[in-house]
């Protein structure tokens, strides 16, 4: 897989790679995006509105361009979302994403149904407190301490329960890295080159800082997709994280 980062004795040192997330409602234009860009990106996203609408066939499409990051948020009973990681798995996507807050006998009830698809297996990313989310929102939904604390709770309890890594917001990189050390991937959505709006992100960071921060991978999509020109958008991207 490209940009993949490097492991030491001493030190995880990371390249952070780009991963563009092609969220349209048909494949056609999810397709032309994956063509204009899959020269700067590692990954490509397939999200709910791409998979809702084009199902097993958008991802088998894209994943002959780059590896697939497919963003579905699993959130079920363990059983279900077991079932779920098993129908997915032979379309052979590179990460599969679940929601922490399913508890630890989800996640490793996901785990388990990975692993029967051999060496080559997607990994799990357990997402924690999606970036639309500030400390106000949660709070309104009964969540006390705000998006940090939540976020190394449902973390911890992921990566224990079997998760390979992370889906966080930029604000949280750091705190992650110090909570659970060098081996969880961690997978940035909410990434704005500088002067980019933030749309309906609430914590977001340019692709500089979360380079410097320790992440794996950053999410962008709108930027570069609705960018004059996605392919220098993403080339732009690509070297600022250098």
């Amino acid at each position: 897989m490209p940009d993949k980062p490097l492991d030491t004795a001493r030190t995880r040192l990371r390249r952070c790679g780009l991963c563009v997330a092609l969220d349209a409602p048909v494949l056609a234009q999810a397709e032309a995006w994956a063509d204009a860009v899959a020269p700067h990106a590692g990954l490509l996203k397939v999200g709910l509105e791409l998979f809702s609408a084009e199902g097993g066939a958008a991802v088998r499409s894209i994943a002959a361009r780059r590896p697939v990051f497919l963003d579905v948020k699993l959130h079920d009973i363990p059983n279900t979302v077991a079932g779920a990681v098993r129908a997915l798995s032979p379309l052979r996507p590179a990460f599969i994403t679940l929601h922490a807050a399913g508890g630890p006998a989800m996640v490793a009830a996901a785990r388990r149904a990975a692993e029967e698809a051999g060496p080559d297996r997607p990994r799990l990313l357990a997402v924690t407190v999606l970036t639309s989310l500030d400390a106000a929102t949660l709070a309104a939904t009964g969540v006390a301490g705000g998006p940090v604390q939540q976020v190394l709770r449902l973390a911890r309890l992921a990566v224990e329960a079997g998760a390979d890594g992370l889906v966080c917001s930029p604000g949280e990189v750091a705190a992650l890295r110090q909570a659970l050390g060098p081996d969880p991937v961690l997978v940035v959505p909410g990434v704005r080159p500088a002067g980019s709006a933030a749309d309906d992100q609430a914590r977001t960071a340019t692709p500089e800082e979360m380079a410097d921060a320790g992440a794996d991978w950053i999410v962008v999509g709108r930027p570069v997709t609705q960018a004059q020109d996605p392919a220098a958008a993403a080339r732009a991207i690509r070297a600022a994280l250098g």
